[in-house]
């Protein structure tokens, strides 16, 4: 047992070092002291009954004697979210304060708004101003009258009333987001990711994909870090310039797979004026949450990243997770056909569909619905309004299970049309 004083414990026994490889290590300095090193017990009395992190305790502790080797990876994993947490703060004292802005807080000139119409009582928070908390202490750039000259610091201020309209929508049936203090994680979460990814920053949809996380996962780092991992696979999805939207590719892939399993509805589409198929658009943002009931979209998450599975699939995105497609011809690590999903199997079967690599398989599951509806979309829509009708009216009648099955036909029957057009 450490005792106070005592020089320490090594640390050696939690990296262990191979034998025939010991002479060449150096001897590990580091040592466990008691009262310094930040140990499991002070780790575990740092967050109050809420669940929130005595930063300052911690990062004092960290600084006098490192991190206790059995707590060093979940310590990190939060710290990192901590520290962006408190740089949104330090901007903005609305994050990290229980209370969730619904009104603009600053023009876009970045003089403050006094007075906020909507904040969502919550946690009392001493240091929030009734208007922005910028300050010149606390590393914003502000002028004489108090206006923000950063532009990034800026854009971020501008998205967080939208943010906060977007999170009381947000699953608003559950009991769940009855509590507030739920409510606040998923505005700060989605806040810090909107500052942290400053070239997508915050849109509309993600507050969609982020509460699952919310739900699942009590710890807010993990649910942030589940979200940030999410993002990496969809954040393309989010990329919109003034000539083009970020799911572009994949509403041109979906017109290609209905012109080639279903030409009659794609012609009729396209009489329509629905031929670019943005009706799809919402489908694609946030994978069908609005179609399905909160149980069943999980369900469909869970089967779509089962049957596109790949070992690898992180190894292939950049580090700012801008790729939402496997690197053509890049060979699997992973000998074994088996250990991939499903529909990865079929793609690694037939090569790649064309230049972009695979088809995301939500492609085929919006294909799915388009199909299932298409006498009646042929029959009834006379306008994209009725398109639009039609495919609102599949909210509470899809199911989740017979979409996949679905898609994985139309997958296979596409692929050997493409294979058929070759030869």
């Amino acid at each position: 047992m450490m005792r106070w004083g005592s020089s320490g414990q090594a640390a050696d026994s939690f990296y262990q070092v191979r034998p025939d490889c010991s002479h060449n290590v150096p001897d590990t300095k580091f040592k466990i002291k008691a009262g310094k090193t930040l140990s499991v017990r002070k780790w575990h009395a740092a967050f109050s009954r809420q669940g929130c992190l005595d930063i300052a305790s911690v990062l004092s502790r960290i600084q006098r004697g490192g991190v206790h080797p059995a707590i060093r990876g979940e310590v990190w994993e939060r710290i990192q979210y901590a520290r962006w947490k408190e740089e949104c703060k330090a901007m903005d004292s609305h994050v990290g304060s229980g209370k969730i802005i619904t009104a603009p807080i600053i023009t876009e000139d970045g003089f403050p708004i006094m007075d906020p119409l909507v904040l969502l009582e919550a946690t009392s928070d001493n240091n929030t101003s009734q208007g922005t908390s910028t300050s010149t202490g606390n590393g914003i750039e502000v002028d004489s009258t108090n206006r923000v000259t950063d532009k990034q610091v800026i854009d971020w201020k501008l998205t967080l009333h939208q943010i906060g309209l977007d999170v009381l929508r947000t699953d608003r049936s559950m009991v769940f987001y009855e509590n507030k203090e739920n409510l606040s994680k998923l505005w700060d979460i989605l806040a810090v990711y909107a500052w942290i990814d400053k070239e997508v920053g915050y849109c509309q949809g993600m507050s969609d994909l982020c509460s699952p996380m919310i739900v699942l996962l009590n710890d807010e780092a993990d649910a942030f870090w589940c979200f940030e991992r999410l993002m990496r696979r969809l954040r393309g999805n989010f990329r919109c310039t003034e000539q083009s939207i970020g799911v572009e590719n994949q509403l041109q892939h979906l017109a290609s797979i209905i012109q080639v399993l279903d030409p009659k509805l794609h012609g009729h589409l396209e009489t329509l004026g629905g031929g670019d198929y943005l009706f799809a658009f919402r489908m694609f943002m946030v994978l069908f949450r609005r179609e399905l009931s909160f149980g069943d979209s999980l369900y469909l998450w869970e089967m779509m990243w089962a049957l596109e599975y790949d070992p690898d699939i992180f190894s292939n995105y950049e580090e700012t997770g801008t790729a939402t497609h496997k690197i053509e011809g890049l060979k699997p690590k992973v000998k074994s056909i088996r250990r991939f999903g499903k529909y990865e199997r079929e793609n690694m079967k037939n090569g790649p569909n064309d230049g972009d690599g695979p088809v995301p398989i939500s492609v085929f599951l919006v294909a799915s619905v388009l199909k299932e509806n298409s006498t009646t979309l042929l029959q009834e829509a006379r306008g994209i309004d009725d398109v639009i009708r039609i495919l609102n009216n599949v909210t509470g009648n899809l199911d989740a299970k017979r979409a996949c099955a679905v898609a994985l036909k139309l997958h296979r029957k596409y692929l050997k049309k493409l294979q058929g057009k070759k030869t």
